[in-house]
């Protein structure tokens, strides 16, 4: 399916549905997040823990991400992204029933392995919209994220009351409704002549050779490192600020609720409406330097936070994030054809992989080993080495 340049309002319908399909999907990520720290410690109190058990998902994660960019390219988004929402339904569904940590880390391991709905909705964007555009639609799933976890987190503090299992039941549910939704109306993005040809290897799905393959551009090389580098950092906030609220704050899942609503309706603002507004001014290099510039202070204003309301403050600062993360994939998926967008998201998702592999295992062990603050003091000096390179990177290639 392509844009109609003379028709702007053929590719509209397709990017609702991706929206909603990407929204409903986060939606019931949104709703984990207050209560995973208190679900983990029936078994495990430590952050470390925490850490691992992201590791878990995000490696399984690198391990399928190429693999399903190769898919899409060949098949078609749709199937792929039928098979992802799928599998993170039942591994929402094992999380919600686990009675051992083995357990957790099997349902986080299913899902890490199916997931891969982010990339392949990107790729689906990619196909359906001209290049002047992407950032803009590229936004969209930023604002479906946001929304997702504006809705999710108050649902899963709702359900908390019930039960602390309750709220993974829910995500399930939603998931598996996702799914069984995508079937019925979402179109397929990409024609059949526009399918990758070439004769399959089974190279093709090592999780290292995209790695290496799209590191080996020229062109890629440093904006690439600039996206590691700031999803490293970033890494911490998902991975383990419930814990850091808990510890520091004594904060309950009600109140992790609320905070991360706050997190969700910054990010949907900046995403679904002024990375809209702002690229057509400034351009991506300045919106991706900017954003990282908002994230630098807002960790570091976490990291030093004495009471609660500091963390209002600091996490709009960090809704940066927004502006740094599409203004940088937008940039990246110019430089690619387009028979390659399947290809250079996956491999992208690997990279992002990558980084909640070793990210939270990272923020895990300064959390215990060093303070509560650590994951963020370091990862503001993280995220300026990351706003060096997108400028360099950007100028440069």
């Amino acid at each position: 399916m392509q844009s109609n340049p003379d028709n702007p309002g053929a590719s509209r319908k397709p990017l609702v549905v991706i929206f909603l399909t990407v929204f409903l999907d986060l939606l019931g990520a949104g709703i984990l997040l207050p209560i995973i720290p208190y679900l983990v410690r029936q078994f495990r109190a430590d952050a470390t823990t925490l850490g691992v058990l992201s590791m878990a998902f995000s490696g399984a994660q690198f391990v399928a991400s190429p693999v399903l960019g190769v898919l899409s390219d060949r098949f078609g988004r749709r199937p792929v992204l039928l098979l992802s929402i799928f599998g993170t339904s039942v591994g929402y569904f094992l999380f919600a029933t686990a009675t051992s940590l083995p357990m957790m880390f099997f349902s986080r391991l299913l899902d890490g392995f199916t997931g891969g709905n982010i990339s392949t909705a990107q790729a689906y964007i990619a196909d359906i919209t001209p290049p002047a555009d992407r950032a803009k639609s590229f936004g969209l799933i930023g604002m479906a994220f946001g929304l997702g976890f504006i809705l999710g987190p108050a649902i899963g503090g709702a359900l908390a009351n019930i039960s602390v299992h309750a709220p993974a039941f829910a995500a399930g549910v939603l998931s598996l409704f996702t799914a069984v939704l995508a079937y019925f109306v979402l179109p397929e993005s990409l024609p059949a002549q526009q399918r990758e040809t070439k004769p399959f290897h089974w190279l093709d799905l090592s999780p290292v050779r995209p790695l290496r393959q799209v590191w080996e551009r020229k062109n890629l090389h440093m904006l690439l490192m600039a996206v590691f580098v700031l999803n490293f950092a970033f890494s911490s906030l998902p991975s383990n600020f419930s814990l850091f609220t808990l510890t520091r704050f004594q904060y309950t899942p009600q109140q992790n609720a609320i905070l991360f609503a706050f997190i969700g309706l910054t990010a949907a603002i900046v995403q679904g409406y002024l990375v809209r507004r702002l690229n057509p001014i400034l351009g991506e290099r300045k919106m991706a330097v900017m954003g990282i510039g908002l994230m630098v202070a807002g960790f570091i204003g976490i990291a030093f936070s004495t009471v609660p309301w500091h963390l209002y403050v600091a996490v709009l600062l960090v809704s940066g994030v927004g502006f740094a993360s599409t203004a940088q994939t937008a940039m990246l998926s110019h430089r690619v054809s387009a028979r390659e967008q399947g290809w250079l998201l996956g491999s992208m998702q690997s990279f992002l992989s990558l980084t909640r592999v070793a990210g939270p295992l990272y923020a895990g062990a300064v959390f215990d080993l060093i303070s509560p603050g650590a994951p963020y003091w370091t990862g503001a000096i993280w995220l300026t080495v990351a706003l060096v390179l997108t400028w360099y990177g950007a100028t440069r290639e």
